[in-house]
């Protein structure tokens, strides 16, 4: 029997959000046919055991070290046979047919290169699932302590779009797809590539839609819906509880993501943005121990942060300034921050 829709899950550590993954494709999943790949990213626990006897018929790809999102997608997309491909995130649960209804929305287009869903938070309420771009990647300054409030000002006054789309209507067109769930076609991979392997984790789904998107336009549906509980399938090697990438700069979470982010920037944008990025990151330091001074000061100790903050911004921007000249050379380098 010919196969519609592979499906590829990476996993790490995390054999119970797999096993109700799967439990829900096979509960909604009834039009088309598929196959489910499981790349275990070293987990070096008892996850094949556990997933293989409940469900037998998974494919099971060991990557032998932890490869991180980008290469560990790779090897599931290297072996799938559908004629569409789902890279689908551990930690989400499918809801009421959402893999049949997205083929067969996909299927209405055929020009387009890849698509999305409308994911939710485990509350029902709507969580971000694609984006436009920023030039430059700018809105990555957003985070920024202090000057991230200045940029978010002057995006208001010039009246710029909002990037992130977090409520679907209907059918909507964008630039990439929230990584957690995004189904391609295989042709569409033929041409424009896998995901770029320099990356270990984060901002390398953004970087490949770029590269779709010169293939074909990019969508996110409105009547599927996905819900995604958000951080389930990096919690555990990040050993944090903050789900929202963006809004922290100093743990080691943030340290991948700013690495990551600027790896994205240099390679979708070039060298010019990217140190442009770097100097708003750099001249932060001084503003953000000021800032933190003068809250301290005349707001009686209230701030939004800690001199632990500072301290963990210091030492991300260090890490990335390490990277420096790397990222610049744009030469093959896997990129695992630690």
């Amino acid at each position: 029997m010919q196969v519609v829709l592979s499906i590829i899950i990476i996993n790490y550590k995390s054999a119970q959000h797999v096993l109700n993954c799967i439990e829900s494709i096979y509960r909604e999943t009834n039009k088309y046919s598929f196959e489910i790949i499981v790349v275990d990213n070293d987990s070096q626990d008892n996850s094949a055991t556990q997933i293989h006897s409940k469900y037998p018929d998974v494919i099971w790809i060991q990557t032998g070290y932890n490869a991180g999102f980008a290469r560990a997608n790779n090897e599931g997309l290297r072996k799938a046979k559908g004629s569409f491909l789902l890279l689908l995130n551990a930690d989400t649960i499918i809801l009421d047919g959402a893999l049949d209804k997205t083929i067969s929305l996909f299927n209405e287009i055929p020009a387009a290169a890849g698509c999305g869903v409308q994911l939710l938070n485990p509350d029902g309420t709507h969580q971000i699932s694609g984006a436009h771009f920023v030039q430059g990647g700018l809105n990555f300054l957003l985070p920024l302590p202090y000057l991230g409030r200045f940029v978010r000002y002057l995006g208001y006054k010039l009246k710029t779009r909002v990037p992130s789309i977090q409520t679907v209507s209907d059918k909507v067109e964008v630039d990439w797809i929230v990584g957690a769930f995004i189904m391609i076609r295989k042709e569409t991979l033929q041409k424009a590539g896998l995901l770029d392997e320099d990356f270990f984790m984060y901002a390398e789904e953004i970087e490949w839609c770029s590269r779709l998107r010169k293939v074909g336009k990019l969508y996110l549906f409105e009547e599927p819906k996905v819900i995604h509980l958000g951080g389930g399938t990096s919690s555990d090697y990040y050993a944090t509880e903050e789900n929202e990438n963006g809004k922290n700069l100093w743990n080691k979470k943030a340290r991948q993501i700013i690495v990551s982010q600027m790896l994205r920037i240099r390679k979708q944008f070039g060298v010019f943005w990217f140190l442009v990025i770097c100097v708003f990151f750099i001249i932060e330091i001084p503003i953000f121990i000021i800032g933190l001074l003068v809250e301290k000061v005349f707001k009686k100790g209230k701030s939004r942060f800690s001199w632990q903050n500072v301290s963990g911004y210091l030492s991300n921007i260090r890490c990335l300034l390490k990277y420096f000249f790397k990222i610049i050379q744009n030469k093959p380098f896997f990129y695992k921050v630690y």
